[in-house]
């Protein structure tokens, strides 16, 4: 599978293991990226008009080289190619249009045979000191059902699926005590919005492999390590157990 996403941070987090993850199962999945940090729909169409060479193209976690987005959507015979908000936006619909709609359109055009989904993010970790996180208020909860909101709009105006990376985090913290941070329990991101580089980025790449798949989480063997990082087989099987009963 030929994975394309026109990303920013978020896109990448979710990356970072997915081929690892996927390779695991049987599967090969080689997960290109268009990396800028923060961007969103409204600069991704404005990168698309121009063709200016603004992104890192990025193949399984890695950097290739500079790329524009009009290259980039021809690069491969894309299987698959992914569209997100970026995350201060993701809970204001009126931010997404007509953005999406437009890229949705040039992306159909060069890649009929694609299938084109919504990456659903997920919200900040309560007391983030992110910028953004004003817009909600200052509450992971209202983030959450703001995205919530605003990528069901989106998807019916579109008919494209969503891959529900933020349902699953969101999920995790209320009901997996290892990451209920109101006891004590870790948090899922690194800086209280990106994903966590151990688990958090695991959780990711499990969502993505059962969206694009249908393979349940609890056959991954794959174990996510990172130099300075201890991990925990047990939180490990924990999520893989967790993702599979969300389906």
């Amino acid at each position: 599978m030929k994975l394309l996403s026109i990303g920013n941070s978020f896109s990448h987090d979710a990356h970072k293991w997915l081929h690892q993850i996927a390779e695991s199962v049987g599967e090969d999945i080689c997960c290109a990226n268009l990396y800028i940090g923060g961007c969103s729909l409204e600069t991704h169409w404005k990168n698309f008009q121009s063709g200016a060479d603004e992104y890192d193209y990025e193949i399984n976690g890695e950097f290739q080289e500079r790329i524009n987005l009009p290259k980039a959507l021809v690069k491969e015979n894309w299987d698959v190619i992914t569209l997100q908000q970026a995350s201060g936006f993701s809970g204001i619909f009126s931010s997404f249009e007509p953005y999406l709609s437009n890229l949705l359109a040039e992306i159909k055009k060069v890649q009929p045979n694609a299938k084109i989904y919504l990456h659903k993010t997920w919200s900040y970790d309560t007391g983030s000191g992110h910028p953004d996180f004003k817009n909600y208020n200052f509450s992971e909860r209202e983030m959450y059902d703001a995205i919530t909101e605003a990528y069901n709009d989106a998807s019916e105006k579109t008919g494209l699926p969503i891959i529900p990376t933020g349902d699953a985090v969101q999920y995790i913290r209320e009901n997996v005590k290892e990451f209920d941070m109101k006891n004590g329990g870790m948090t899922l991101t690194r800086d209280s919005f990106h994903l966590s580089y151990i688990y958090g980025r695991f959780v990711g790449g499990l969502v993505w492999l059962r969206a694009l798949t249908g393979i349940d989480a609890d056959k991954v063997t794959f174990v996510p390590k990172k130099d300075g990082y201890e991990t925990d087989e047990r939180i490990i099987e924990t999520l893989k157990r967790t993702i599979t009963e969300l389906g």
